[in-house]
């Protein structure tokens, strides 16, 4: 764990603070679409991600879902950690996006950092921001773009944060990212294709326009 701390968060984060986590944290590896936690279960520890990519996820009342943000390595989720101060319960759904390493911190430590270490609370403070400027992206892309465009920022920001082009996915599962049908989604997709804006293939999406 020592390597990969150092590889991703050394130069964030003083030796010490570096020790404590190794101590205290615990390894996890999760697949694509596996879920790290789901809303209303108990937070009882906060990820930091060293490979891989998460998405994080709002419900509505009807059970669909809405795609927030990605977090990838690096980073953590500020939402995740509202809700350790506040020692509630999950407002948010967390699923991984591909094949991911995490390390995962006891949320008894989260506070103690934030006393204790300038690091770790301007860590936060930054993933704050971060996430905050993209929740505002998110409100935006809801307010002024199309879907067509929607859909391809969608695809963008998706080929980004796995770090490859070729996206494997299914029409039903961008649809409810998106919070709209599948019948909608596929035929964005092929008027997309048809544009040279994206490869639709068998099991995967290409994408073109990057």
């Amino acid at each position: 764990m020592r390597r990969q701390l150092e590889e991703h968060y050394g130069y964030l984060f003083e030796p010490q603070l570096l020790d404590e986590i190794e101590a205290v944290g615990v390894c996890k590896k999760v697949l694509q679409g596996q879920f790290l936690i789901d809303i209303g279960d108990p937070i009882v520890s906060m990820p930091l991600i060293f490979s891989g990519a998460i998405k994080i996820l709002r419900e509505d009342s009807q059970g669909d879902e809405l795609l927030l943000y990605f977090i990838e390595k690096g980073d953590t989720c500020a939402m995740t950690f509202s809700c350790c101060m506040r020692k509630g319960k999950s407002e948010i759904r967390a699923v991984a996006e591909s094949d991911a390493e995490l390390c995962m911190i006891p949320i008894e430590k989260m506070e103690e950092w934030m006393g204790r270490y300038k690091s770790w609370q301007q860590f936060i403070l930054d993933s704050y921001h971060s996430r905050m400027q993209e929740l505002m992206e998110t409100i935006d892309t809801l307010a002024f773009m199309n879907m067509d465009e929607r859909l391809l920022k969608h695809l963008q920001d998706k080929a980004m944060v796995t770090h490859n082009d070729f996206i494997y996915t299914t029409h039903q599962e961008i649809a409810s990212d998106l919070h709209t049908s599948r019948v909608v989604i596929s035929r964005l997709l092929k008027k997309m294709e048809r544009e040279g804006k994206i490869n639709l293939q068998r099991t995967e999406i290409q994408v073109v326009e990057l």
